[in-house]
């Protein structure tokens, strides 16, 4: 168990002032036995109206209305949590589902609906091949297929950031052997899918403990971080961190989970001026144990 303070700053900045529309904001992480909400509080400028609702995925969405212009806008979130990060590498999975290929359950199959059905177009098979080629290595083990995936994108792949919004295909990250935490993030739900499993995007946070030392030890942080679950029957939703080779939430901090990345924008919305009154975009994040 640890307790951690979750500082994250946006700010968008105009050459002069424009007015802003409706805002969008993901910055509550998700309740449950293994993250427990303790205080939040966001600040916004200009002045905003704020009301909150869950989305489809029962994820917290606050949305903001403005009545000011303003040459910036600034979104600064403060969350503190309790966090009890699963440490484990090995589950409890149901014995029917420990080997590759196998069938979800018809309780669990309607549930899982869209999470085990691939979403983008793999016309030339890639992605398939790709995760094919990994069952051999894992002894068709549904632990140790999804371990190697997982380890192959975090070794064998290079990180980048891109401030963009967006995803790379699957096929653009294979083909590239490169991306950011959410390109990885895709790559692996869609390798996991073509194998007949359920998988979902998550979008949250990294601690990462080398950090209060002057170290980094883990790729991802200072920004939102973005990882994948896999339905595993017999142990439920297993996080899976492709960029850092990483199984099991032991540094992971949900705060939204999704079927689609693009489900997943931590900050969507838009202003009303001329184009080239936008100036630049700064993002920070710090998650520090208190």
């Amino acid at each position: 168990m640890q307790t951690l303070r979750i500082r994250h700053r946006t700010e968008y900045r105009y050459h002069e002032p424009v007015t802003f529309g409706e805002h969008r904001l993901m910055f509550r992480p998700r309740d449950s036995h293994d993250l427990r909400h303790v205080s939040s509080q966001l600040t916004i400028s200009p002045t905003a109206e704020v009301r909150w609702h869950h989305d489809v995925f029962s994820n917290s969405i606050a949305i903001t209305e403005f009545k000011d212009a303003a040459d910036h806008l600034t979104f600064e979130s403060e969350v503190v949590v309790v966090h009890y990060g699963n440490e484990e590498t090995e589950f409890p999975i149901d014995t029917y589902a420990r080997h590759l290929p196998f069938a979800y359950s018809c309780d669990e199959v309607g549930d899982l609906a869209r999470t085990n059905e691939r979403h983008y177009p793999d016309p030339e098979q890639t992605v398939d091949q790709w995760a094919i080629g990994y069952l051999e290595q894992g002894n068709n083990e549904t632990d140790k297929v999804l371990a190697a995936m997982t380890h192959a994108i975090g070794s064998s792949f290079d990180y980048v950031t891109r401030l963009e919004e967006g995803t790379q295909t699957p096929n653009e990250t294979l083909q590239r052997r490169q991306g950011t935490c959410r390109d990885f993030a895709l790559l692996l739900i869609e390798a996991a899918r073509s194998l007949g499993l359920a998988a979902r995007f998550v979008t949250g946070y990294l601690y990462d403990p080398l950090e209060e030392t002057g170290g980094k030890g883990l790729l991802g942080t200072g920004a939102t971080h973005a990882w994948v679950q896999v339905f595993l029957p017999g142990a439920g939703w297993i996080e899976y961190d492709p960029t850092n080779g990483i199984i099991g939430g032991a540094n992971l901090i949900r705060v939204a989970v999704t079927r689609d990345p693009s489900q997943a924008i931590v900050v969507r919305g838009s202003y009303f001026g001329a184009p080239e009154a936008f100036k630049d975009m700064q993002v920070s994040v710090e998650v520090e144990r208190i």
